[in-house]
C-alpha cells in the first residue's frame, strides 16, 4: 500500500510539472480567458480535464502497446495534432488586428469545453507523457482503486491549474492589458502556436 501511495504521488508531482511547463493548453487558456470571459476560461479549463481523463484511462488499457503495435497511429495522431493547432494559430492571426467582440460567434471558435478538450486530445505531448513516462512509472500490476484515483489525480491537476490560469488572465487588470496589446499579443500567440505546429508536422513526417 505504501508503495502504491508514493507512485501515485510520484506520477501526480511529474504531471504537474508537465502541466505547468508552457504549451498549446496555457495559450489557449489564457486568451479564451482574457479575450471572451472568465466562464469561458473555466469551461476551457475543464475541457482540458475531460481530455485528460481519456489519455489517461487509454494510457491504463495499454496506449504505450498499441503506439509499439502499430507505429502509424502515433504518426497519425501527432500530424492531426499539428495540423489543429495550424488552424487554431491561423484563426488568431488572422484575427489579431481586428477589435475585439466578445460576443461574436466567429471569436469564440466551438464551444469552450469542447475546444479545450479538441486541445488536449490532438497535443502530442500529452500523447508522449501518458504513452511513456505514465506507463513506466506504473507498477506491473494496477489495482483498480489505483487506476480510478491515477484518473482522478492526472485529471484534477489539469482542471485546477487552468483554472488557475483562467482566473489570473480574466482580472480587469490584465483584461485592460490584453485590449491596449490584442494585435500584437494575438500575433505573437498565432506565430508561436503555428511554429510549434509545423515542427510537429516535419516531425511526424520524419516517422513515416
Amino acid at each position: 500500500m505504501t508503495s502504491d501511495l508514493l507512485t501515485l504521488l510520484s506520477i501526480g508531482a511529474i504531471q504537474l510539472m508537465a502541466v505547468i511547463s508552457p504549451g498549446p493548453s496555457f495559450l489557449i487558456t489564457a486568451r479564451t480567458a482574457v479575450a471572451q470571459s472568465r466562464a469561458d476560461g473555466l469551461k476551457v479549463a475543464l475541457g482540458l480535464g475531460a481530455g485528460t481523463v481519456v489519455w489517461s484511462a487509454a494510457a491504463l488499457l495499454g496506449l504505450n502497446a498499441v503506439f509499439h503495435a502499430v507505429p502509424a497511429l502515433f504518426v497519425a495522431m501527432k500530424a492531426a495534432g499539428a495540423l489543429f493547432l495550424l488552424y487554431i494559430a491561423g484563426m488568431i492571426f488572422r484575427h489579431a488586428s481586428e477589435p475585439l467582440r466578445i460576443e461574436d460567434g466567429a471569436e469564440r471558435l466551438a464551444n469552450p469545453f469542447l475546444k479545450g478538450f479538441l486541445v488536449q486530445i490532438s497535443n502530442p505531448k500529452v500523447a508522449v507523457f501518458f504513452g511513456s513516462i505514465f506507463i513506466a512509472m506504473l507498477p506491473q500490476q494496477v489495482p483498480l482503486w489505483m487506476s480510478l484515483a491515477l484518473i482522478a489525480i492526472v485529471s484534477f491537476n489539469e482542471v485546477w491549474w487552468y483554472t488557475a490560469v483562467a482566473l489570473f488572465f480574466a482580472a480587469p487588470p490584465v483584461r485592460r492589458f490584453y485590449l491596449r496589446a490584442k494585435p500584437w499579443i494575438d500575433r505573437v500567440t498565432g506565430l508561436f502556436l503555428g511554429a510549434l505546429g509545423l515542427r510537429l508536422l516535419w516531425s511526424a513526417g520524419d516517422a513515416l
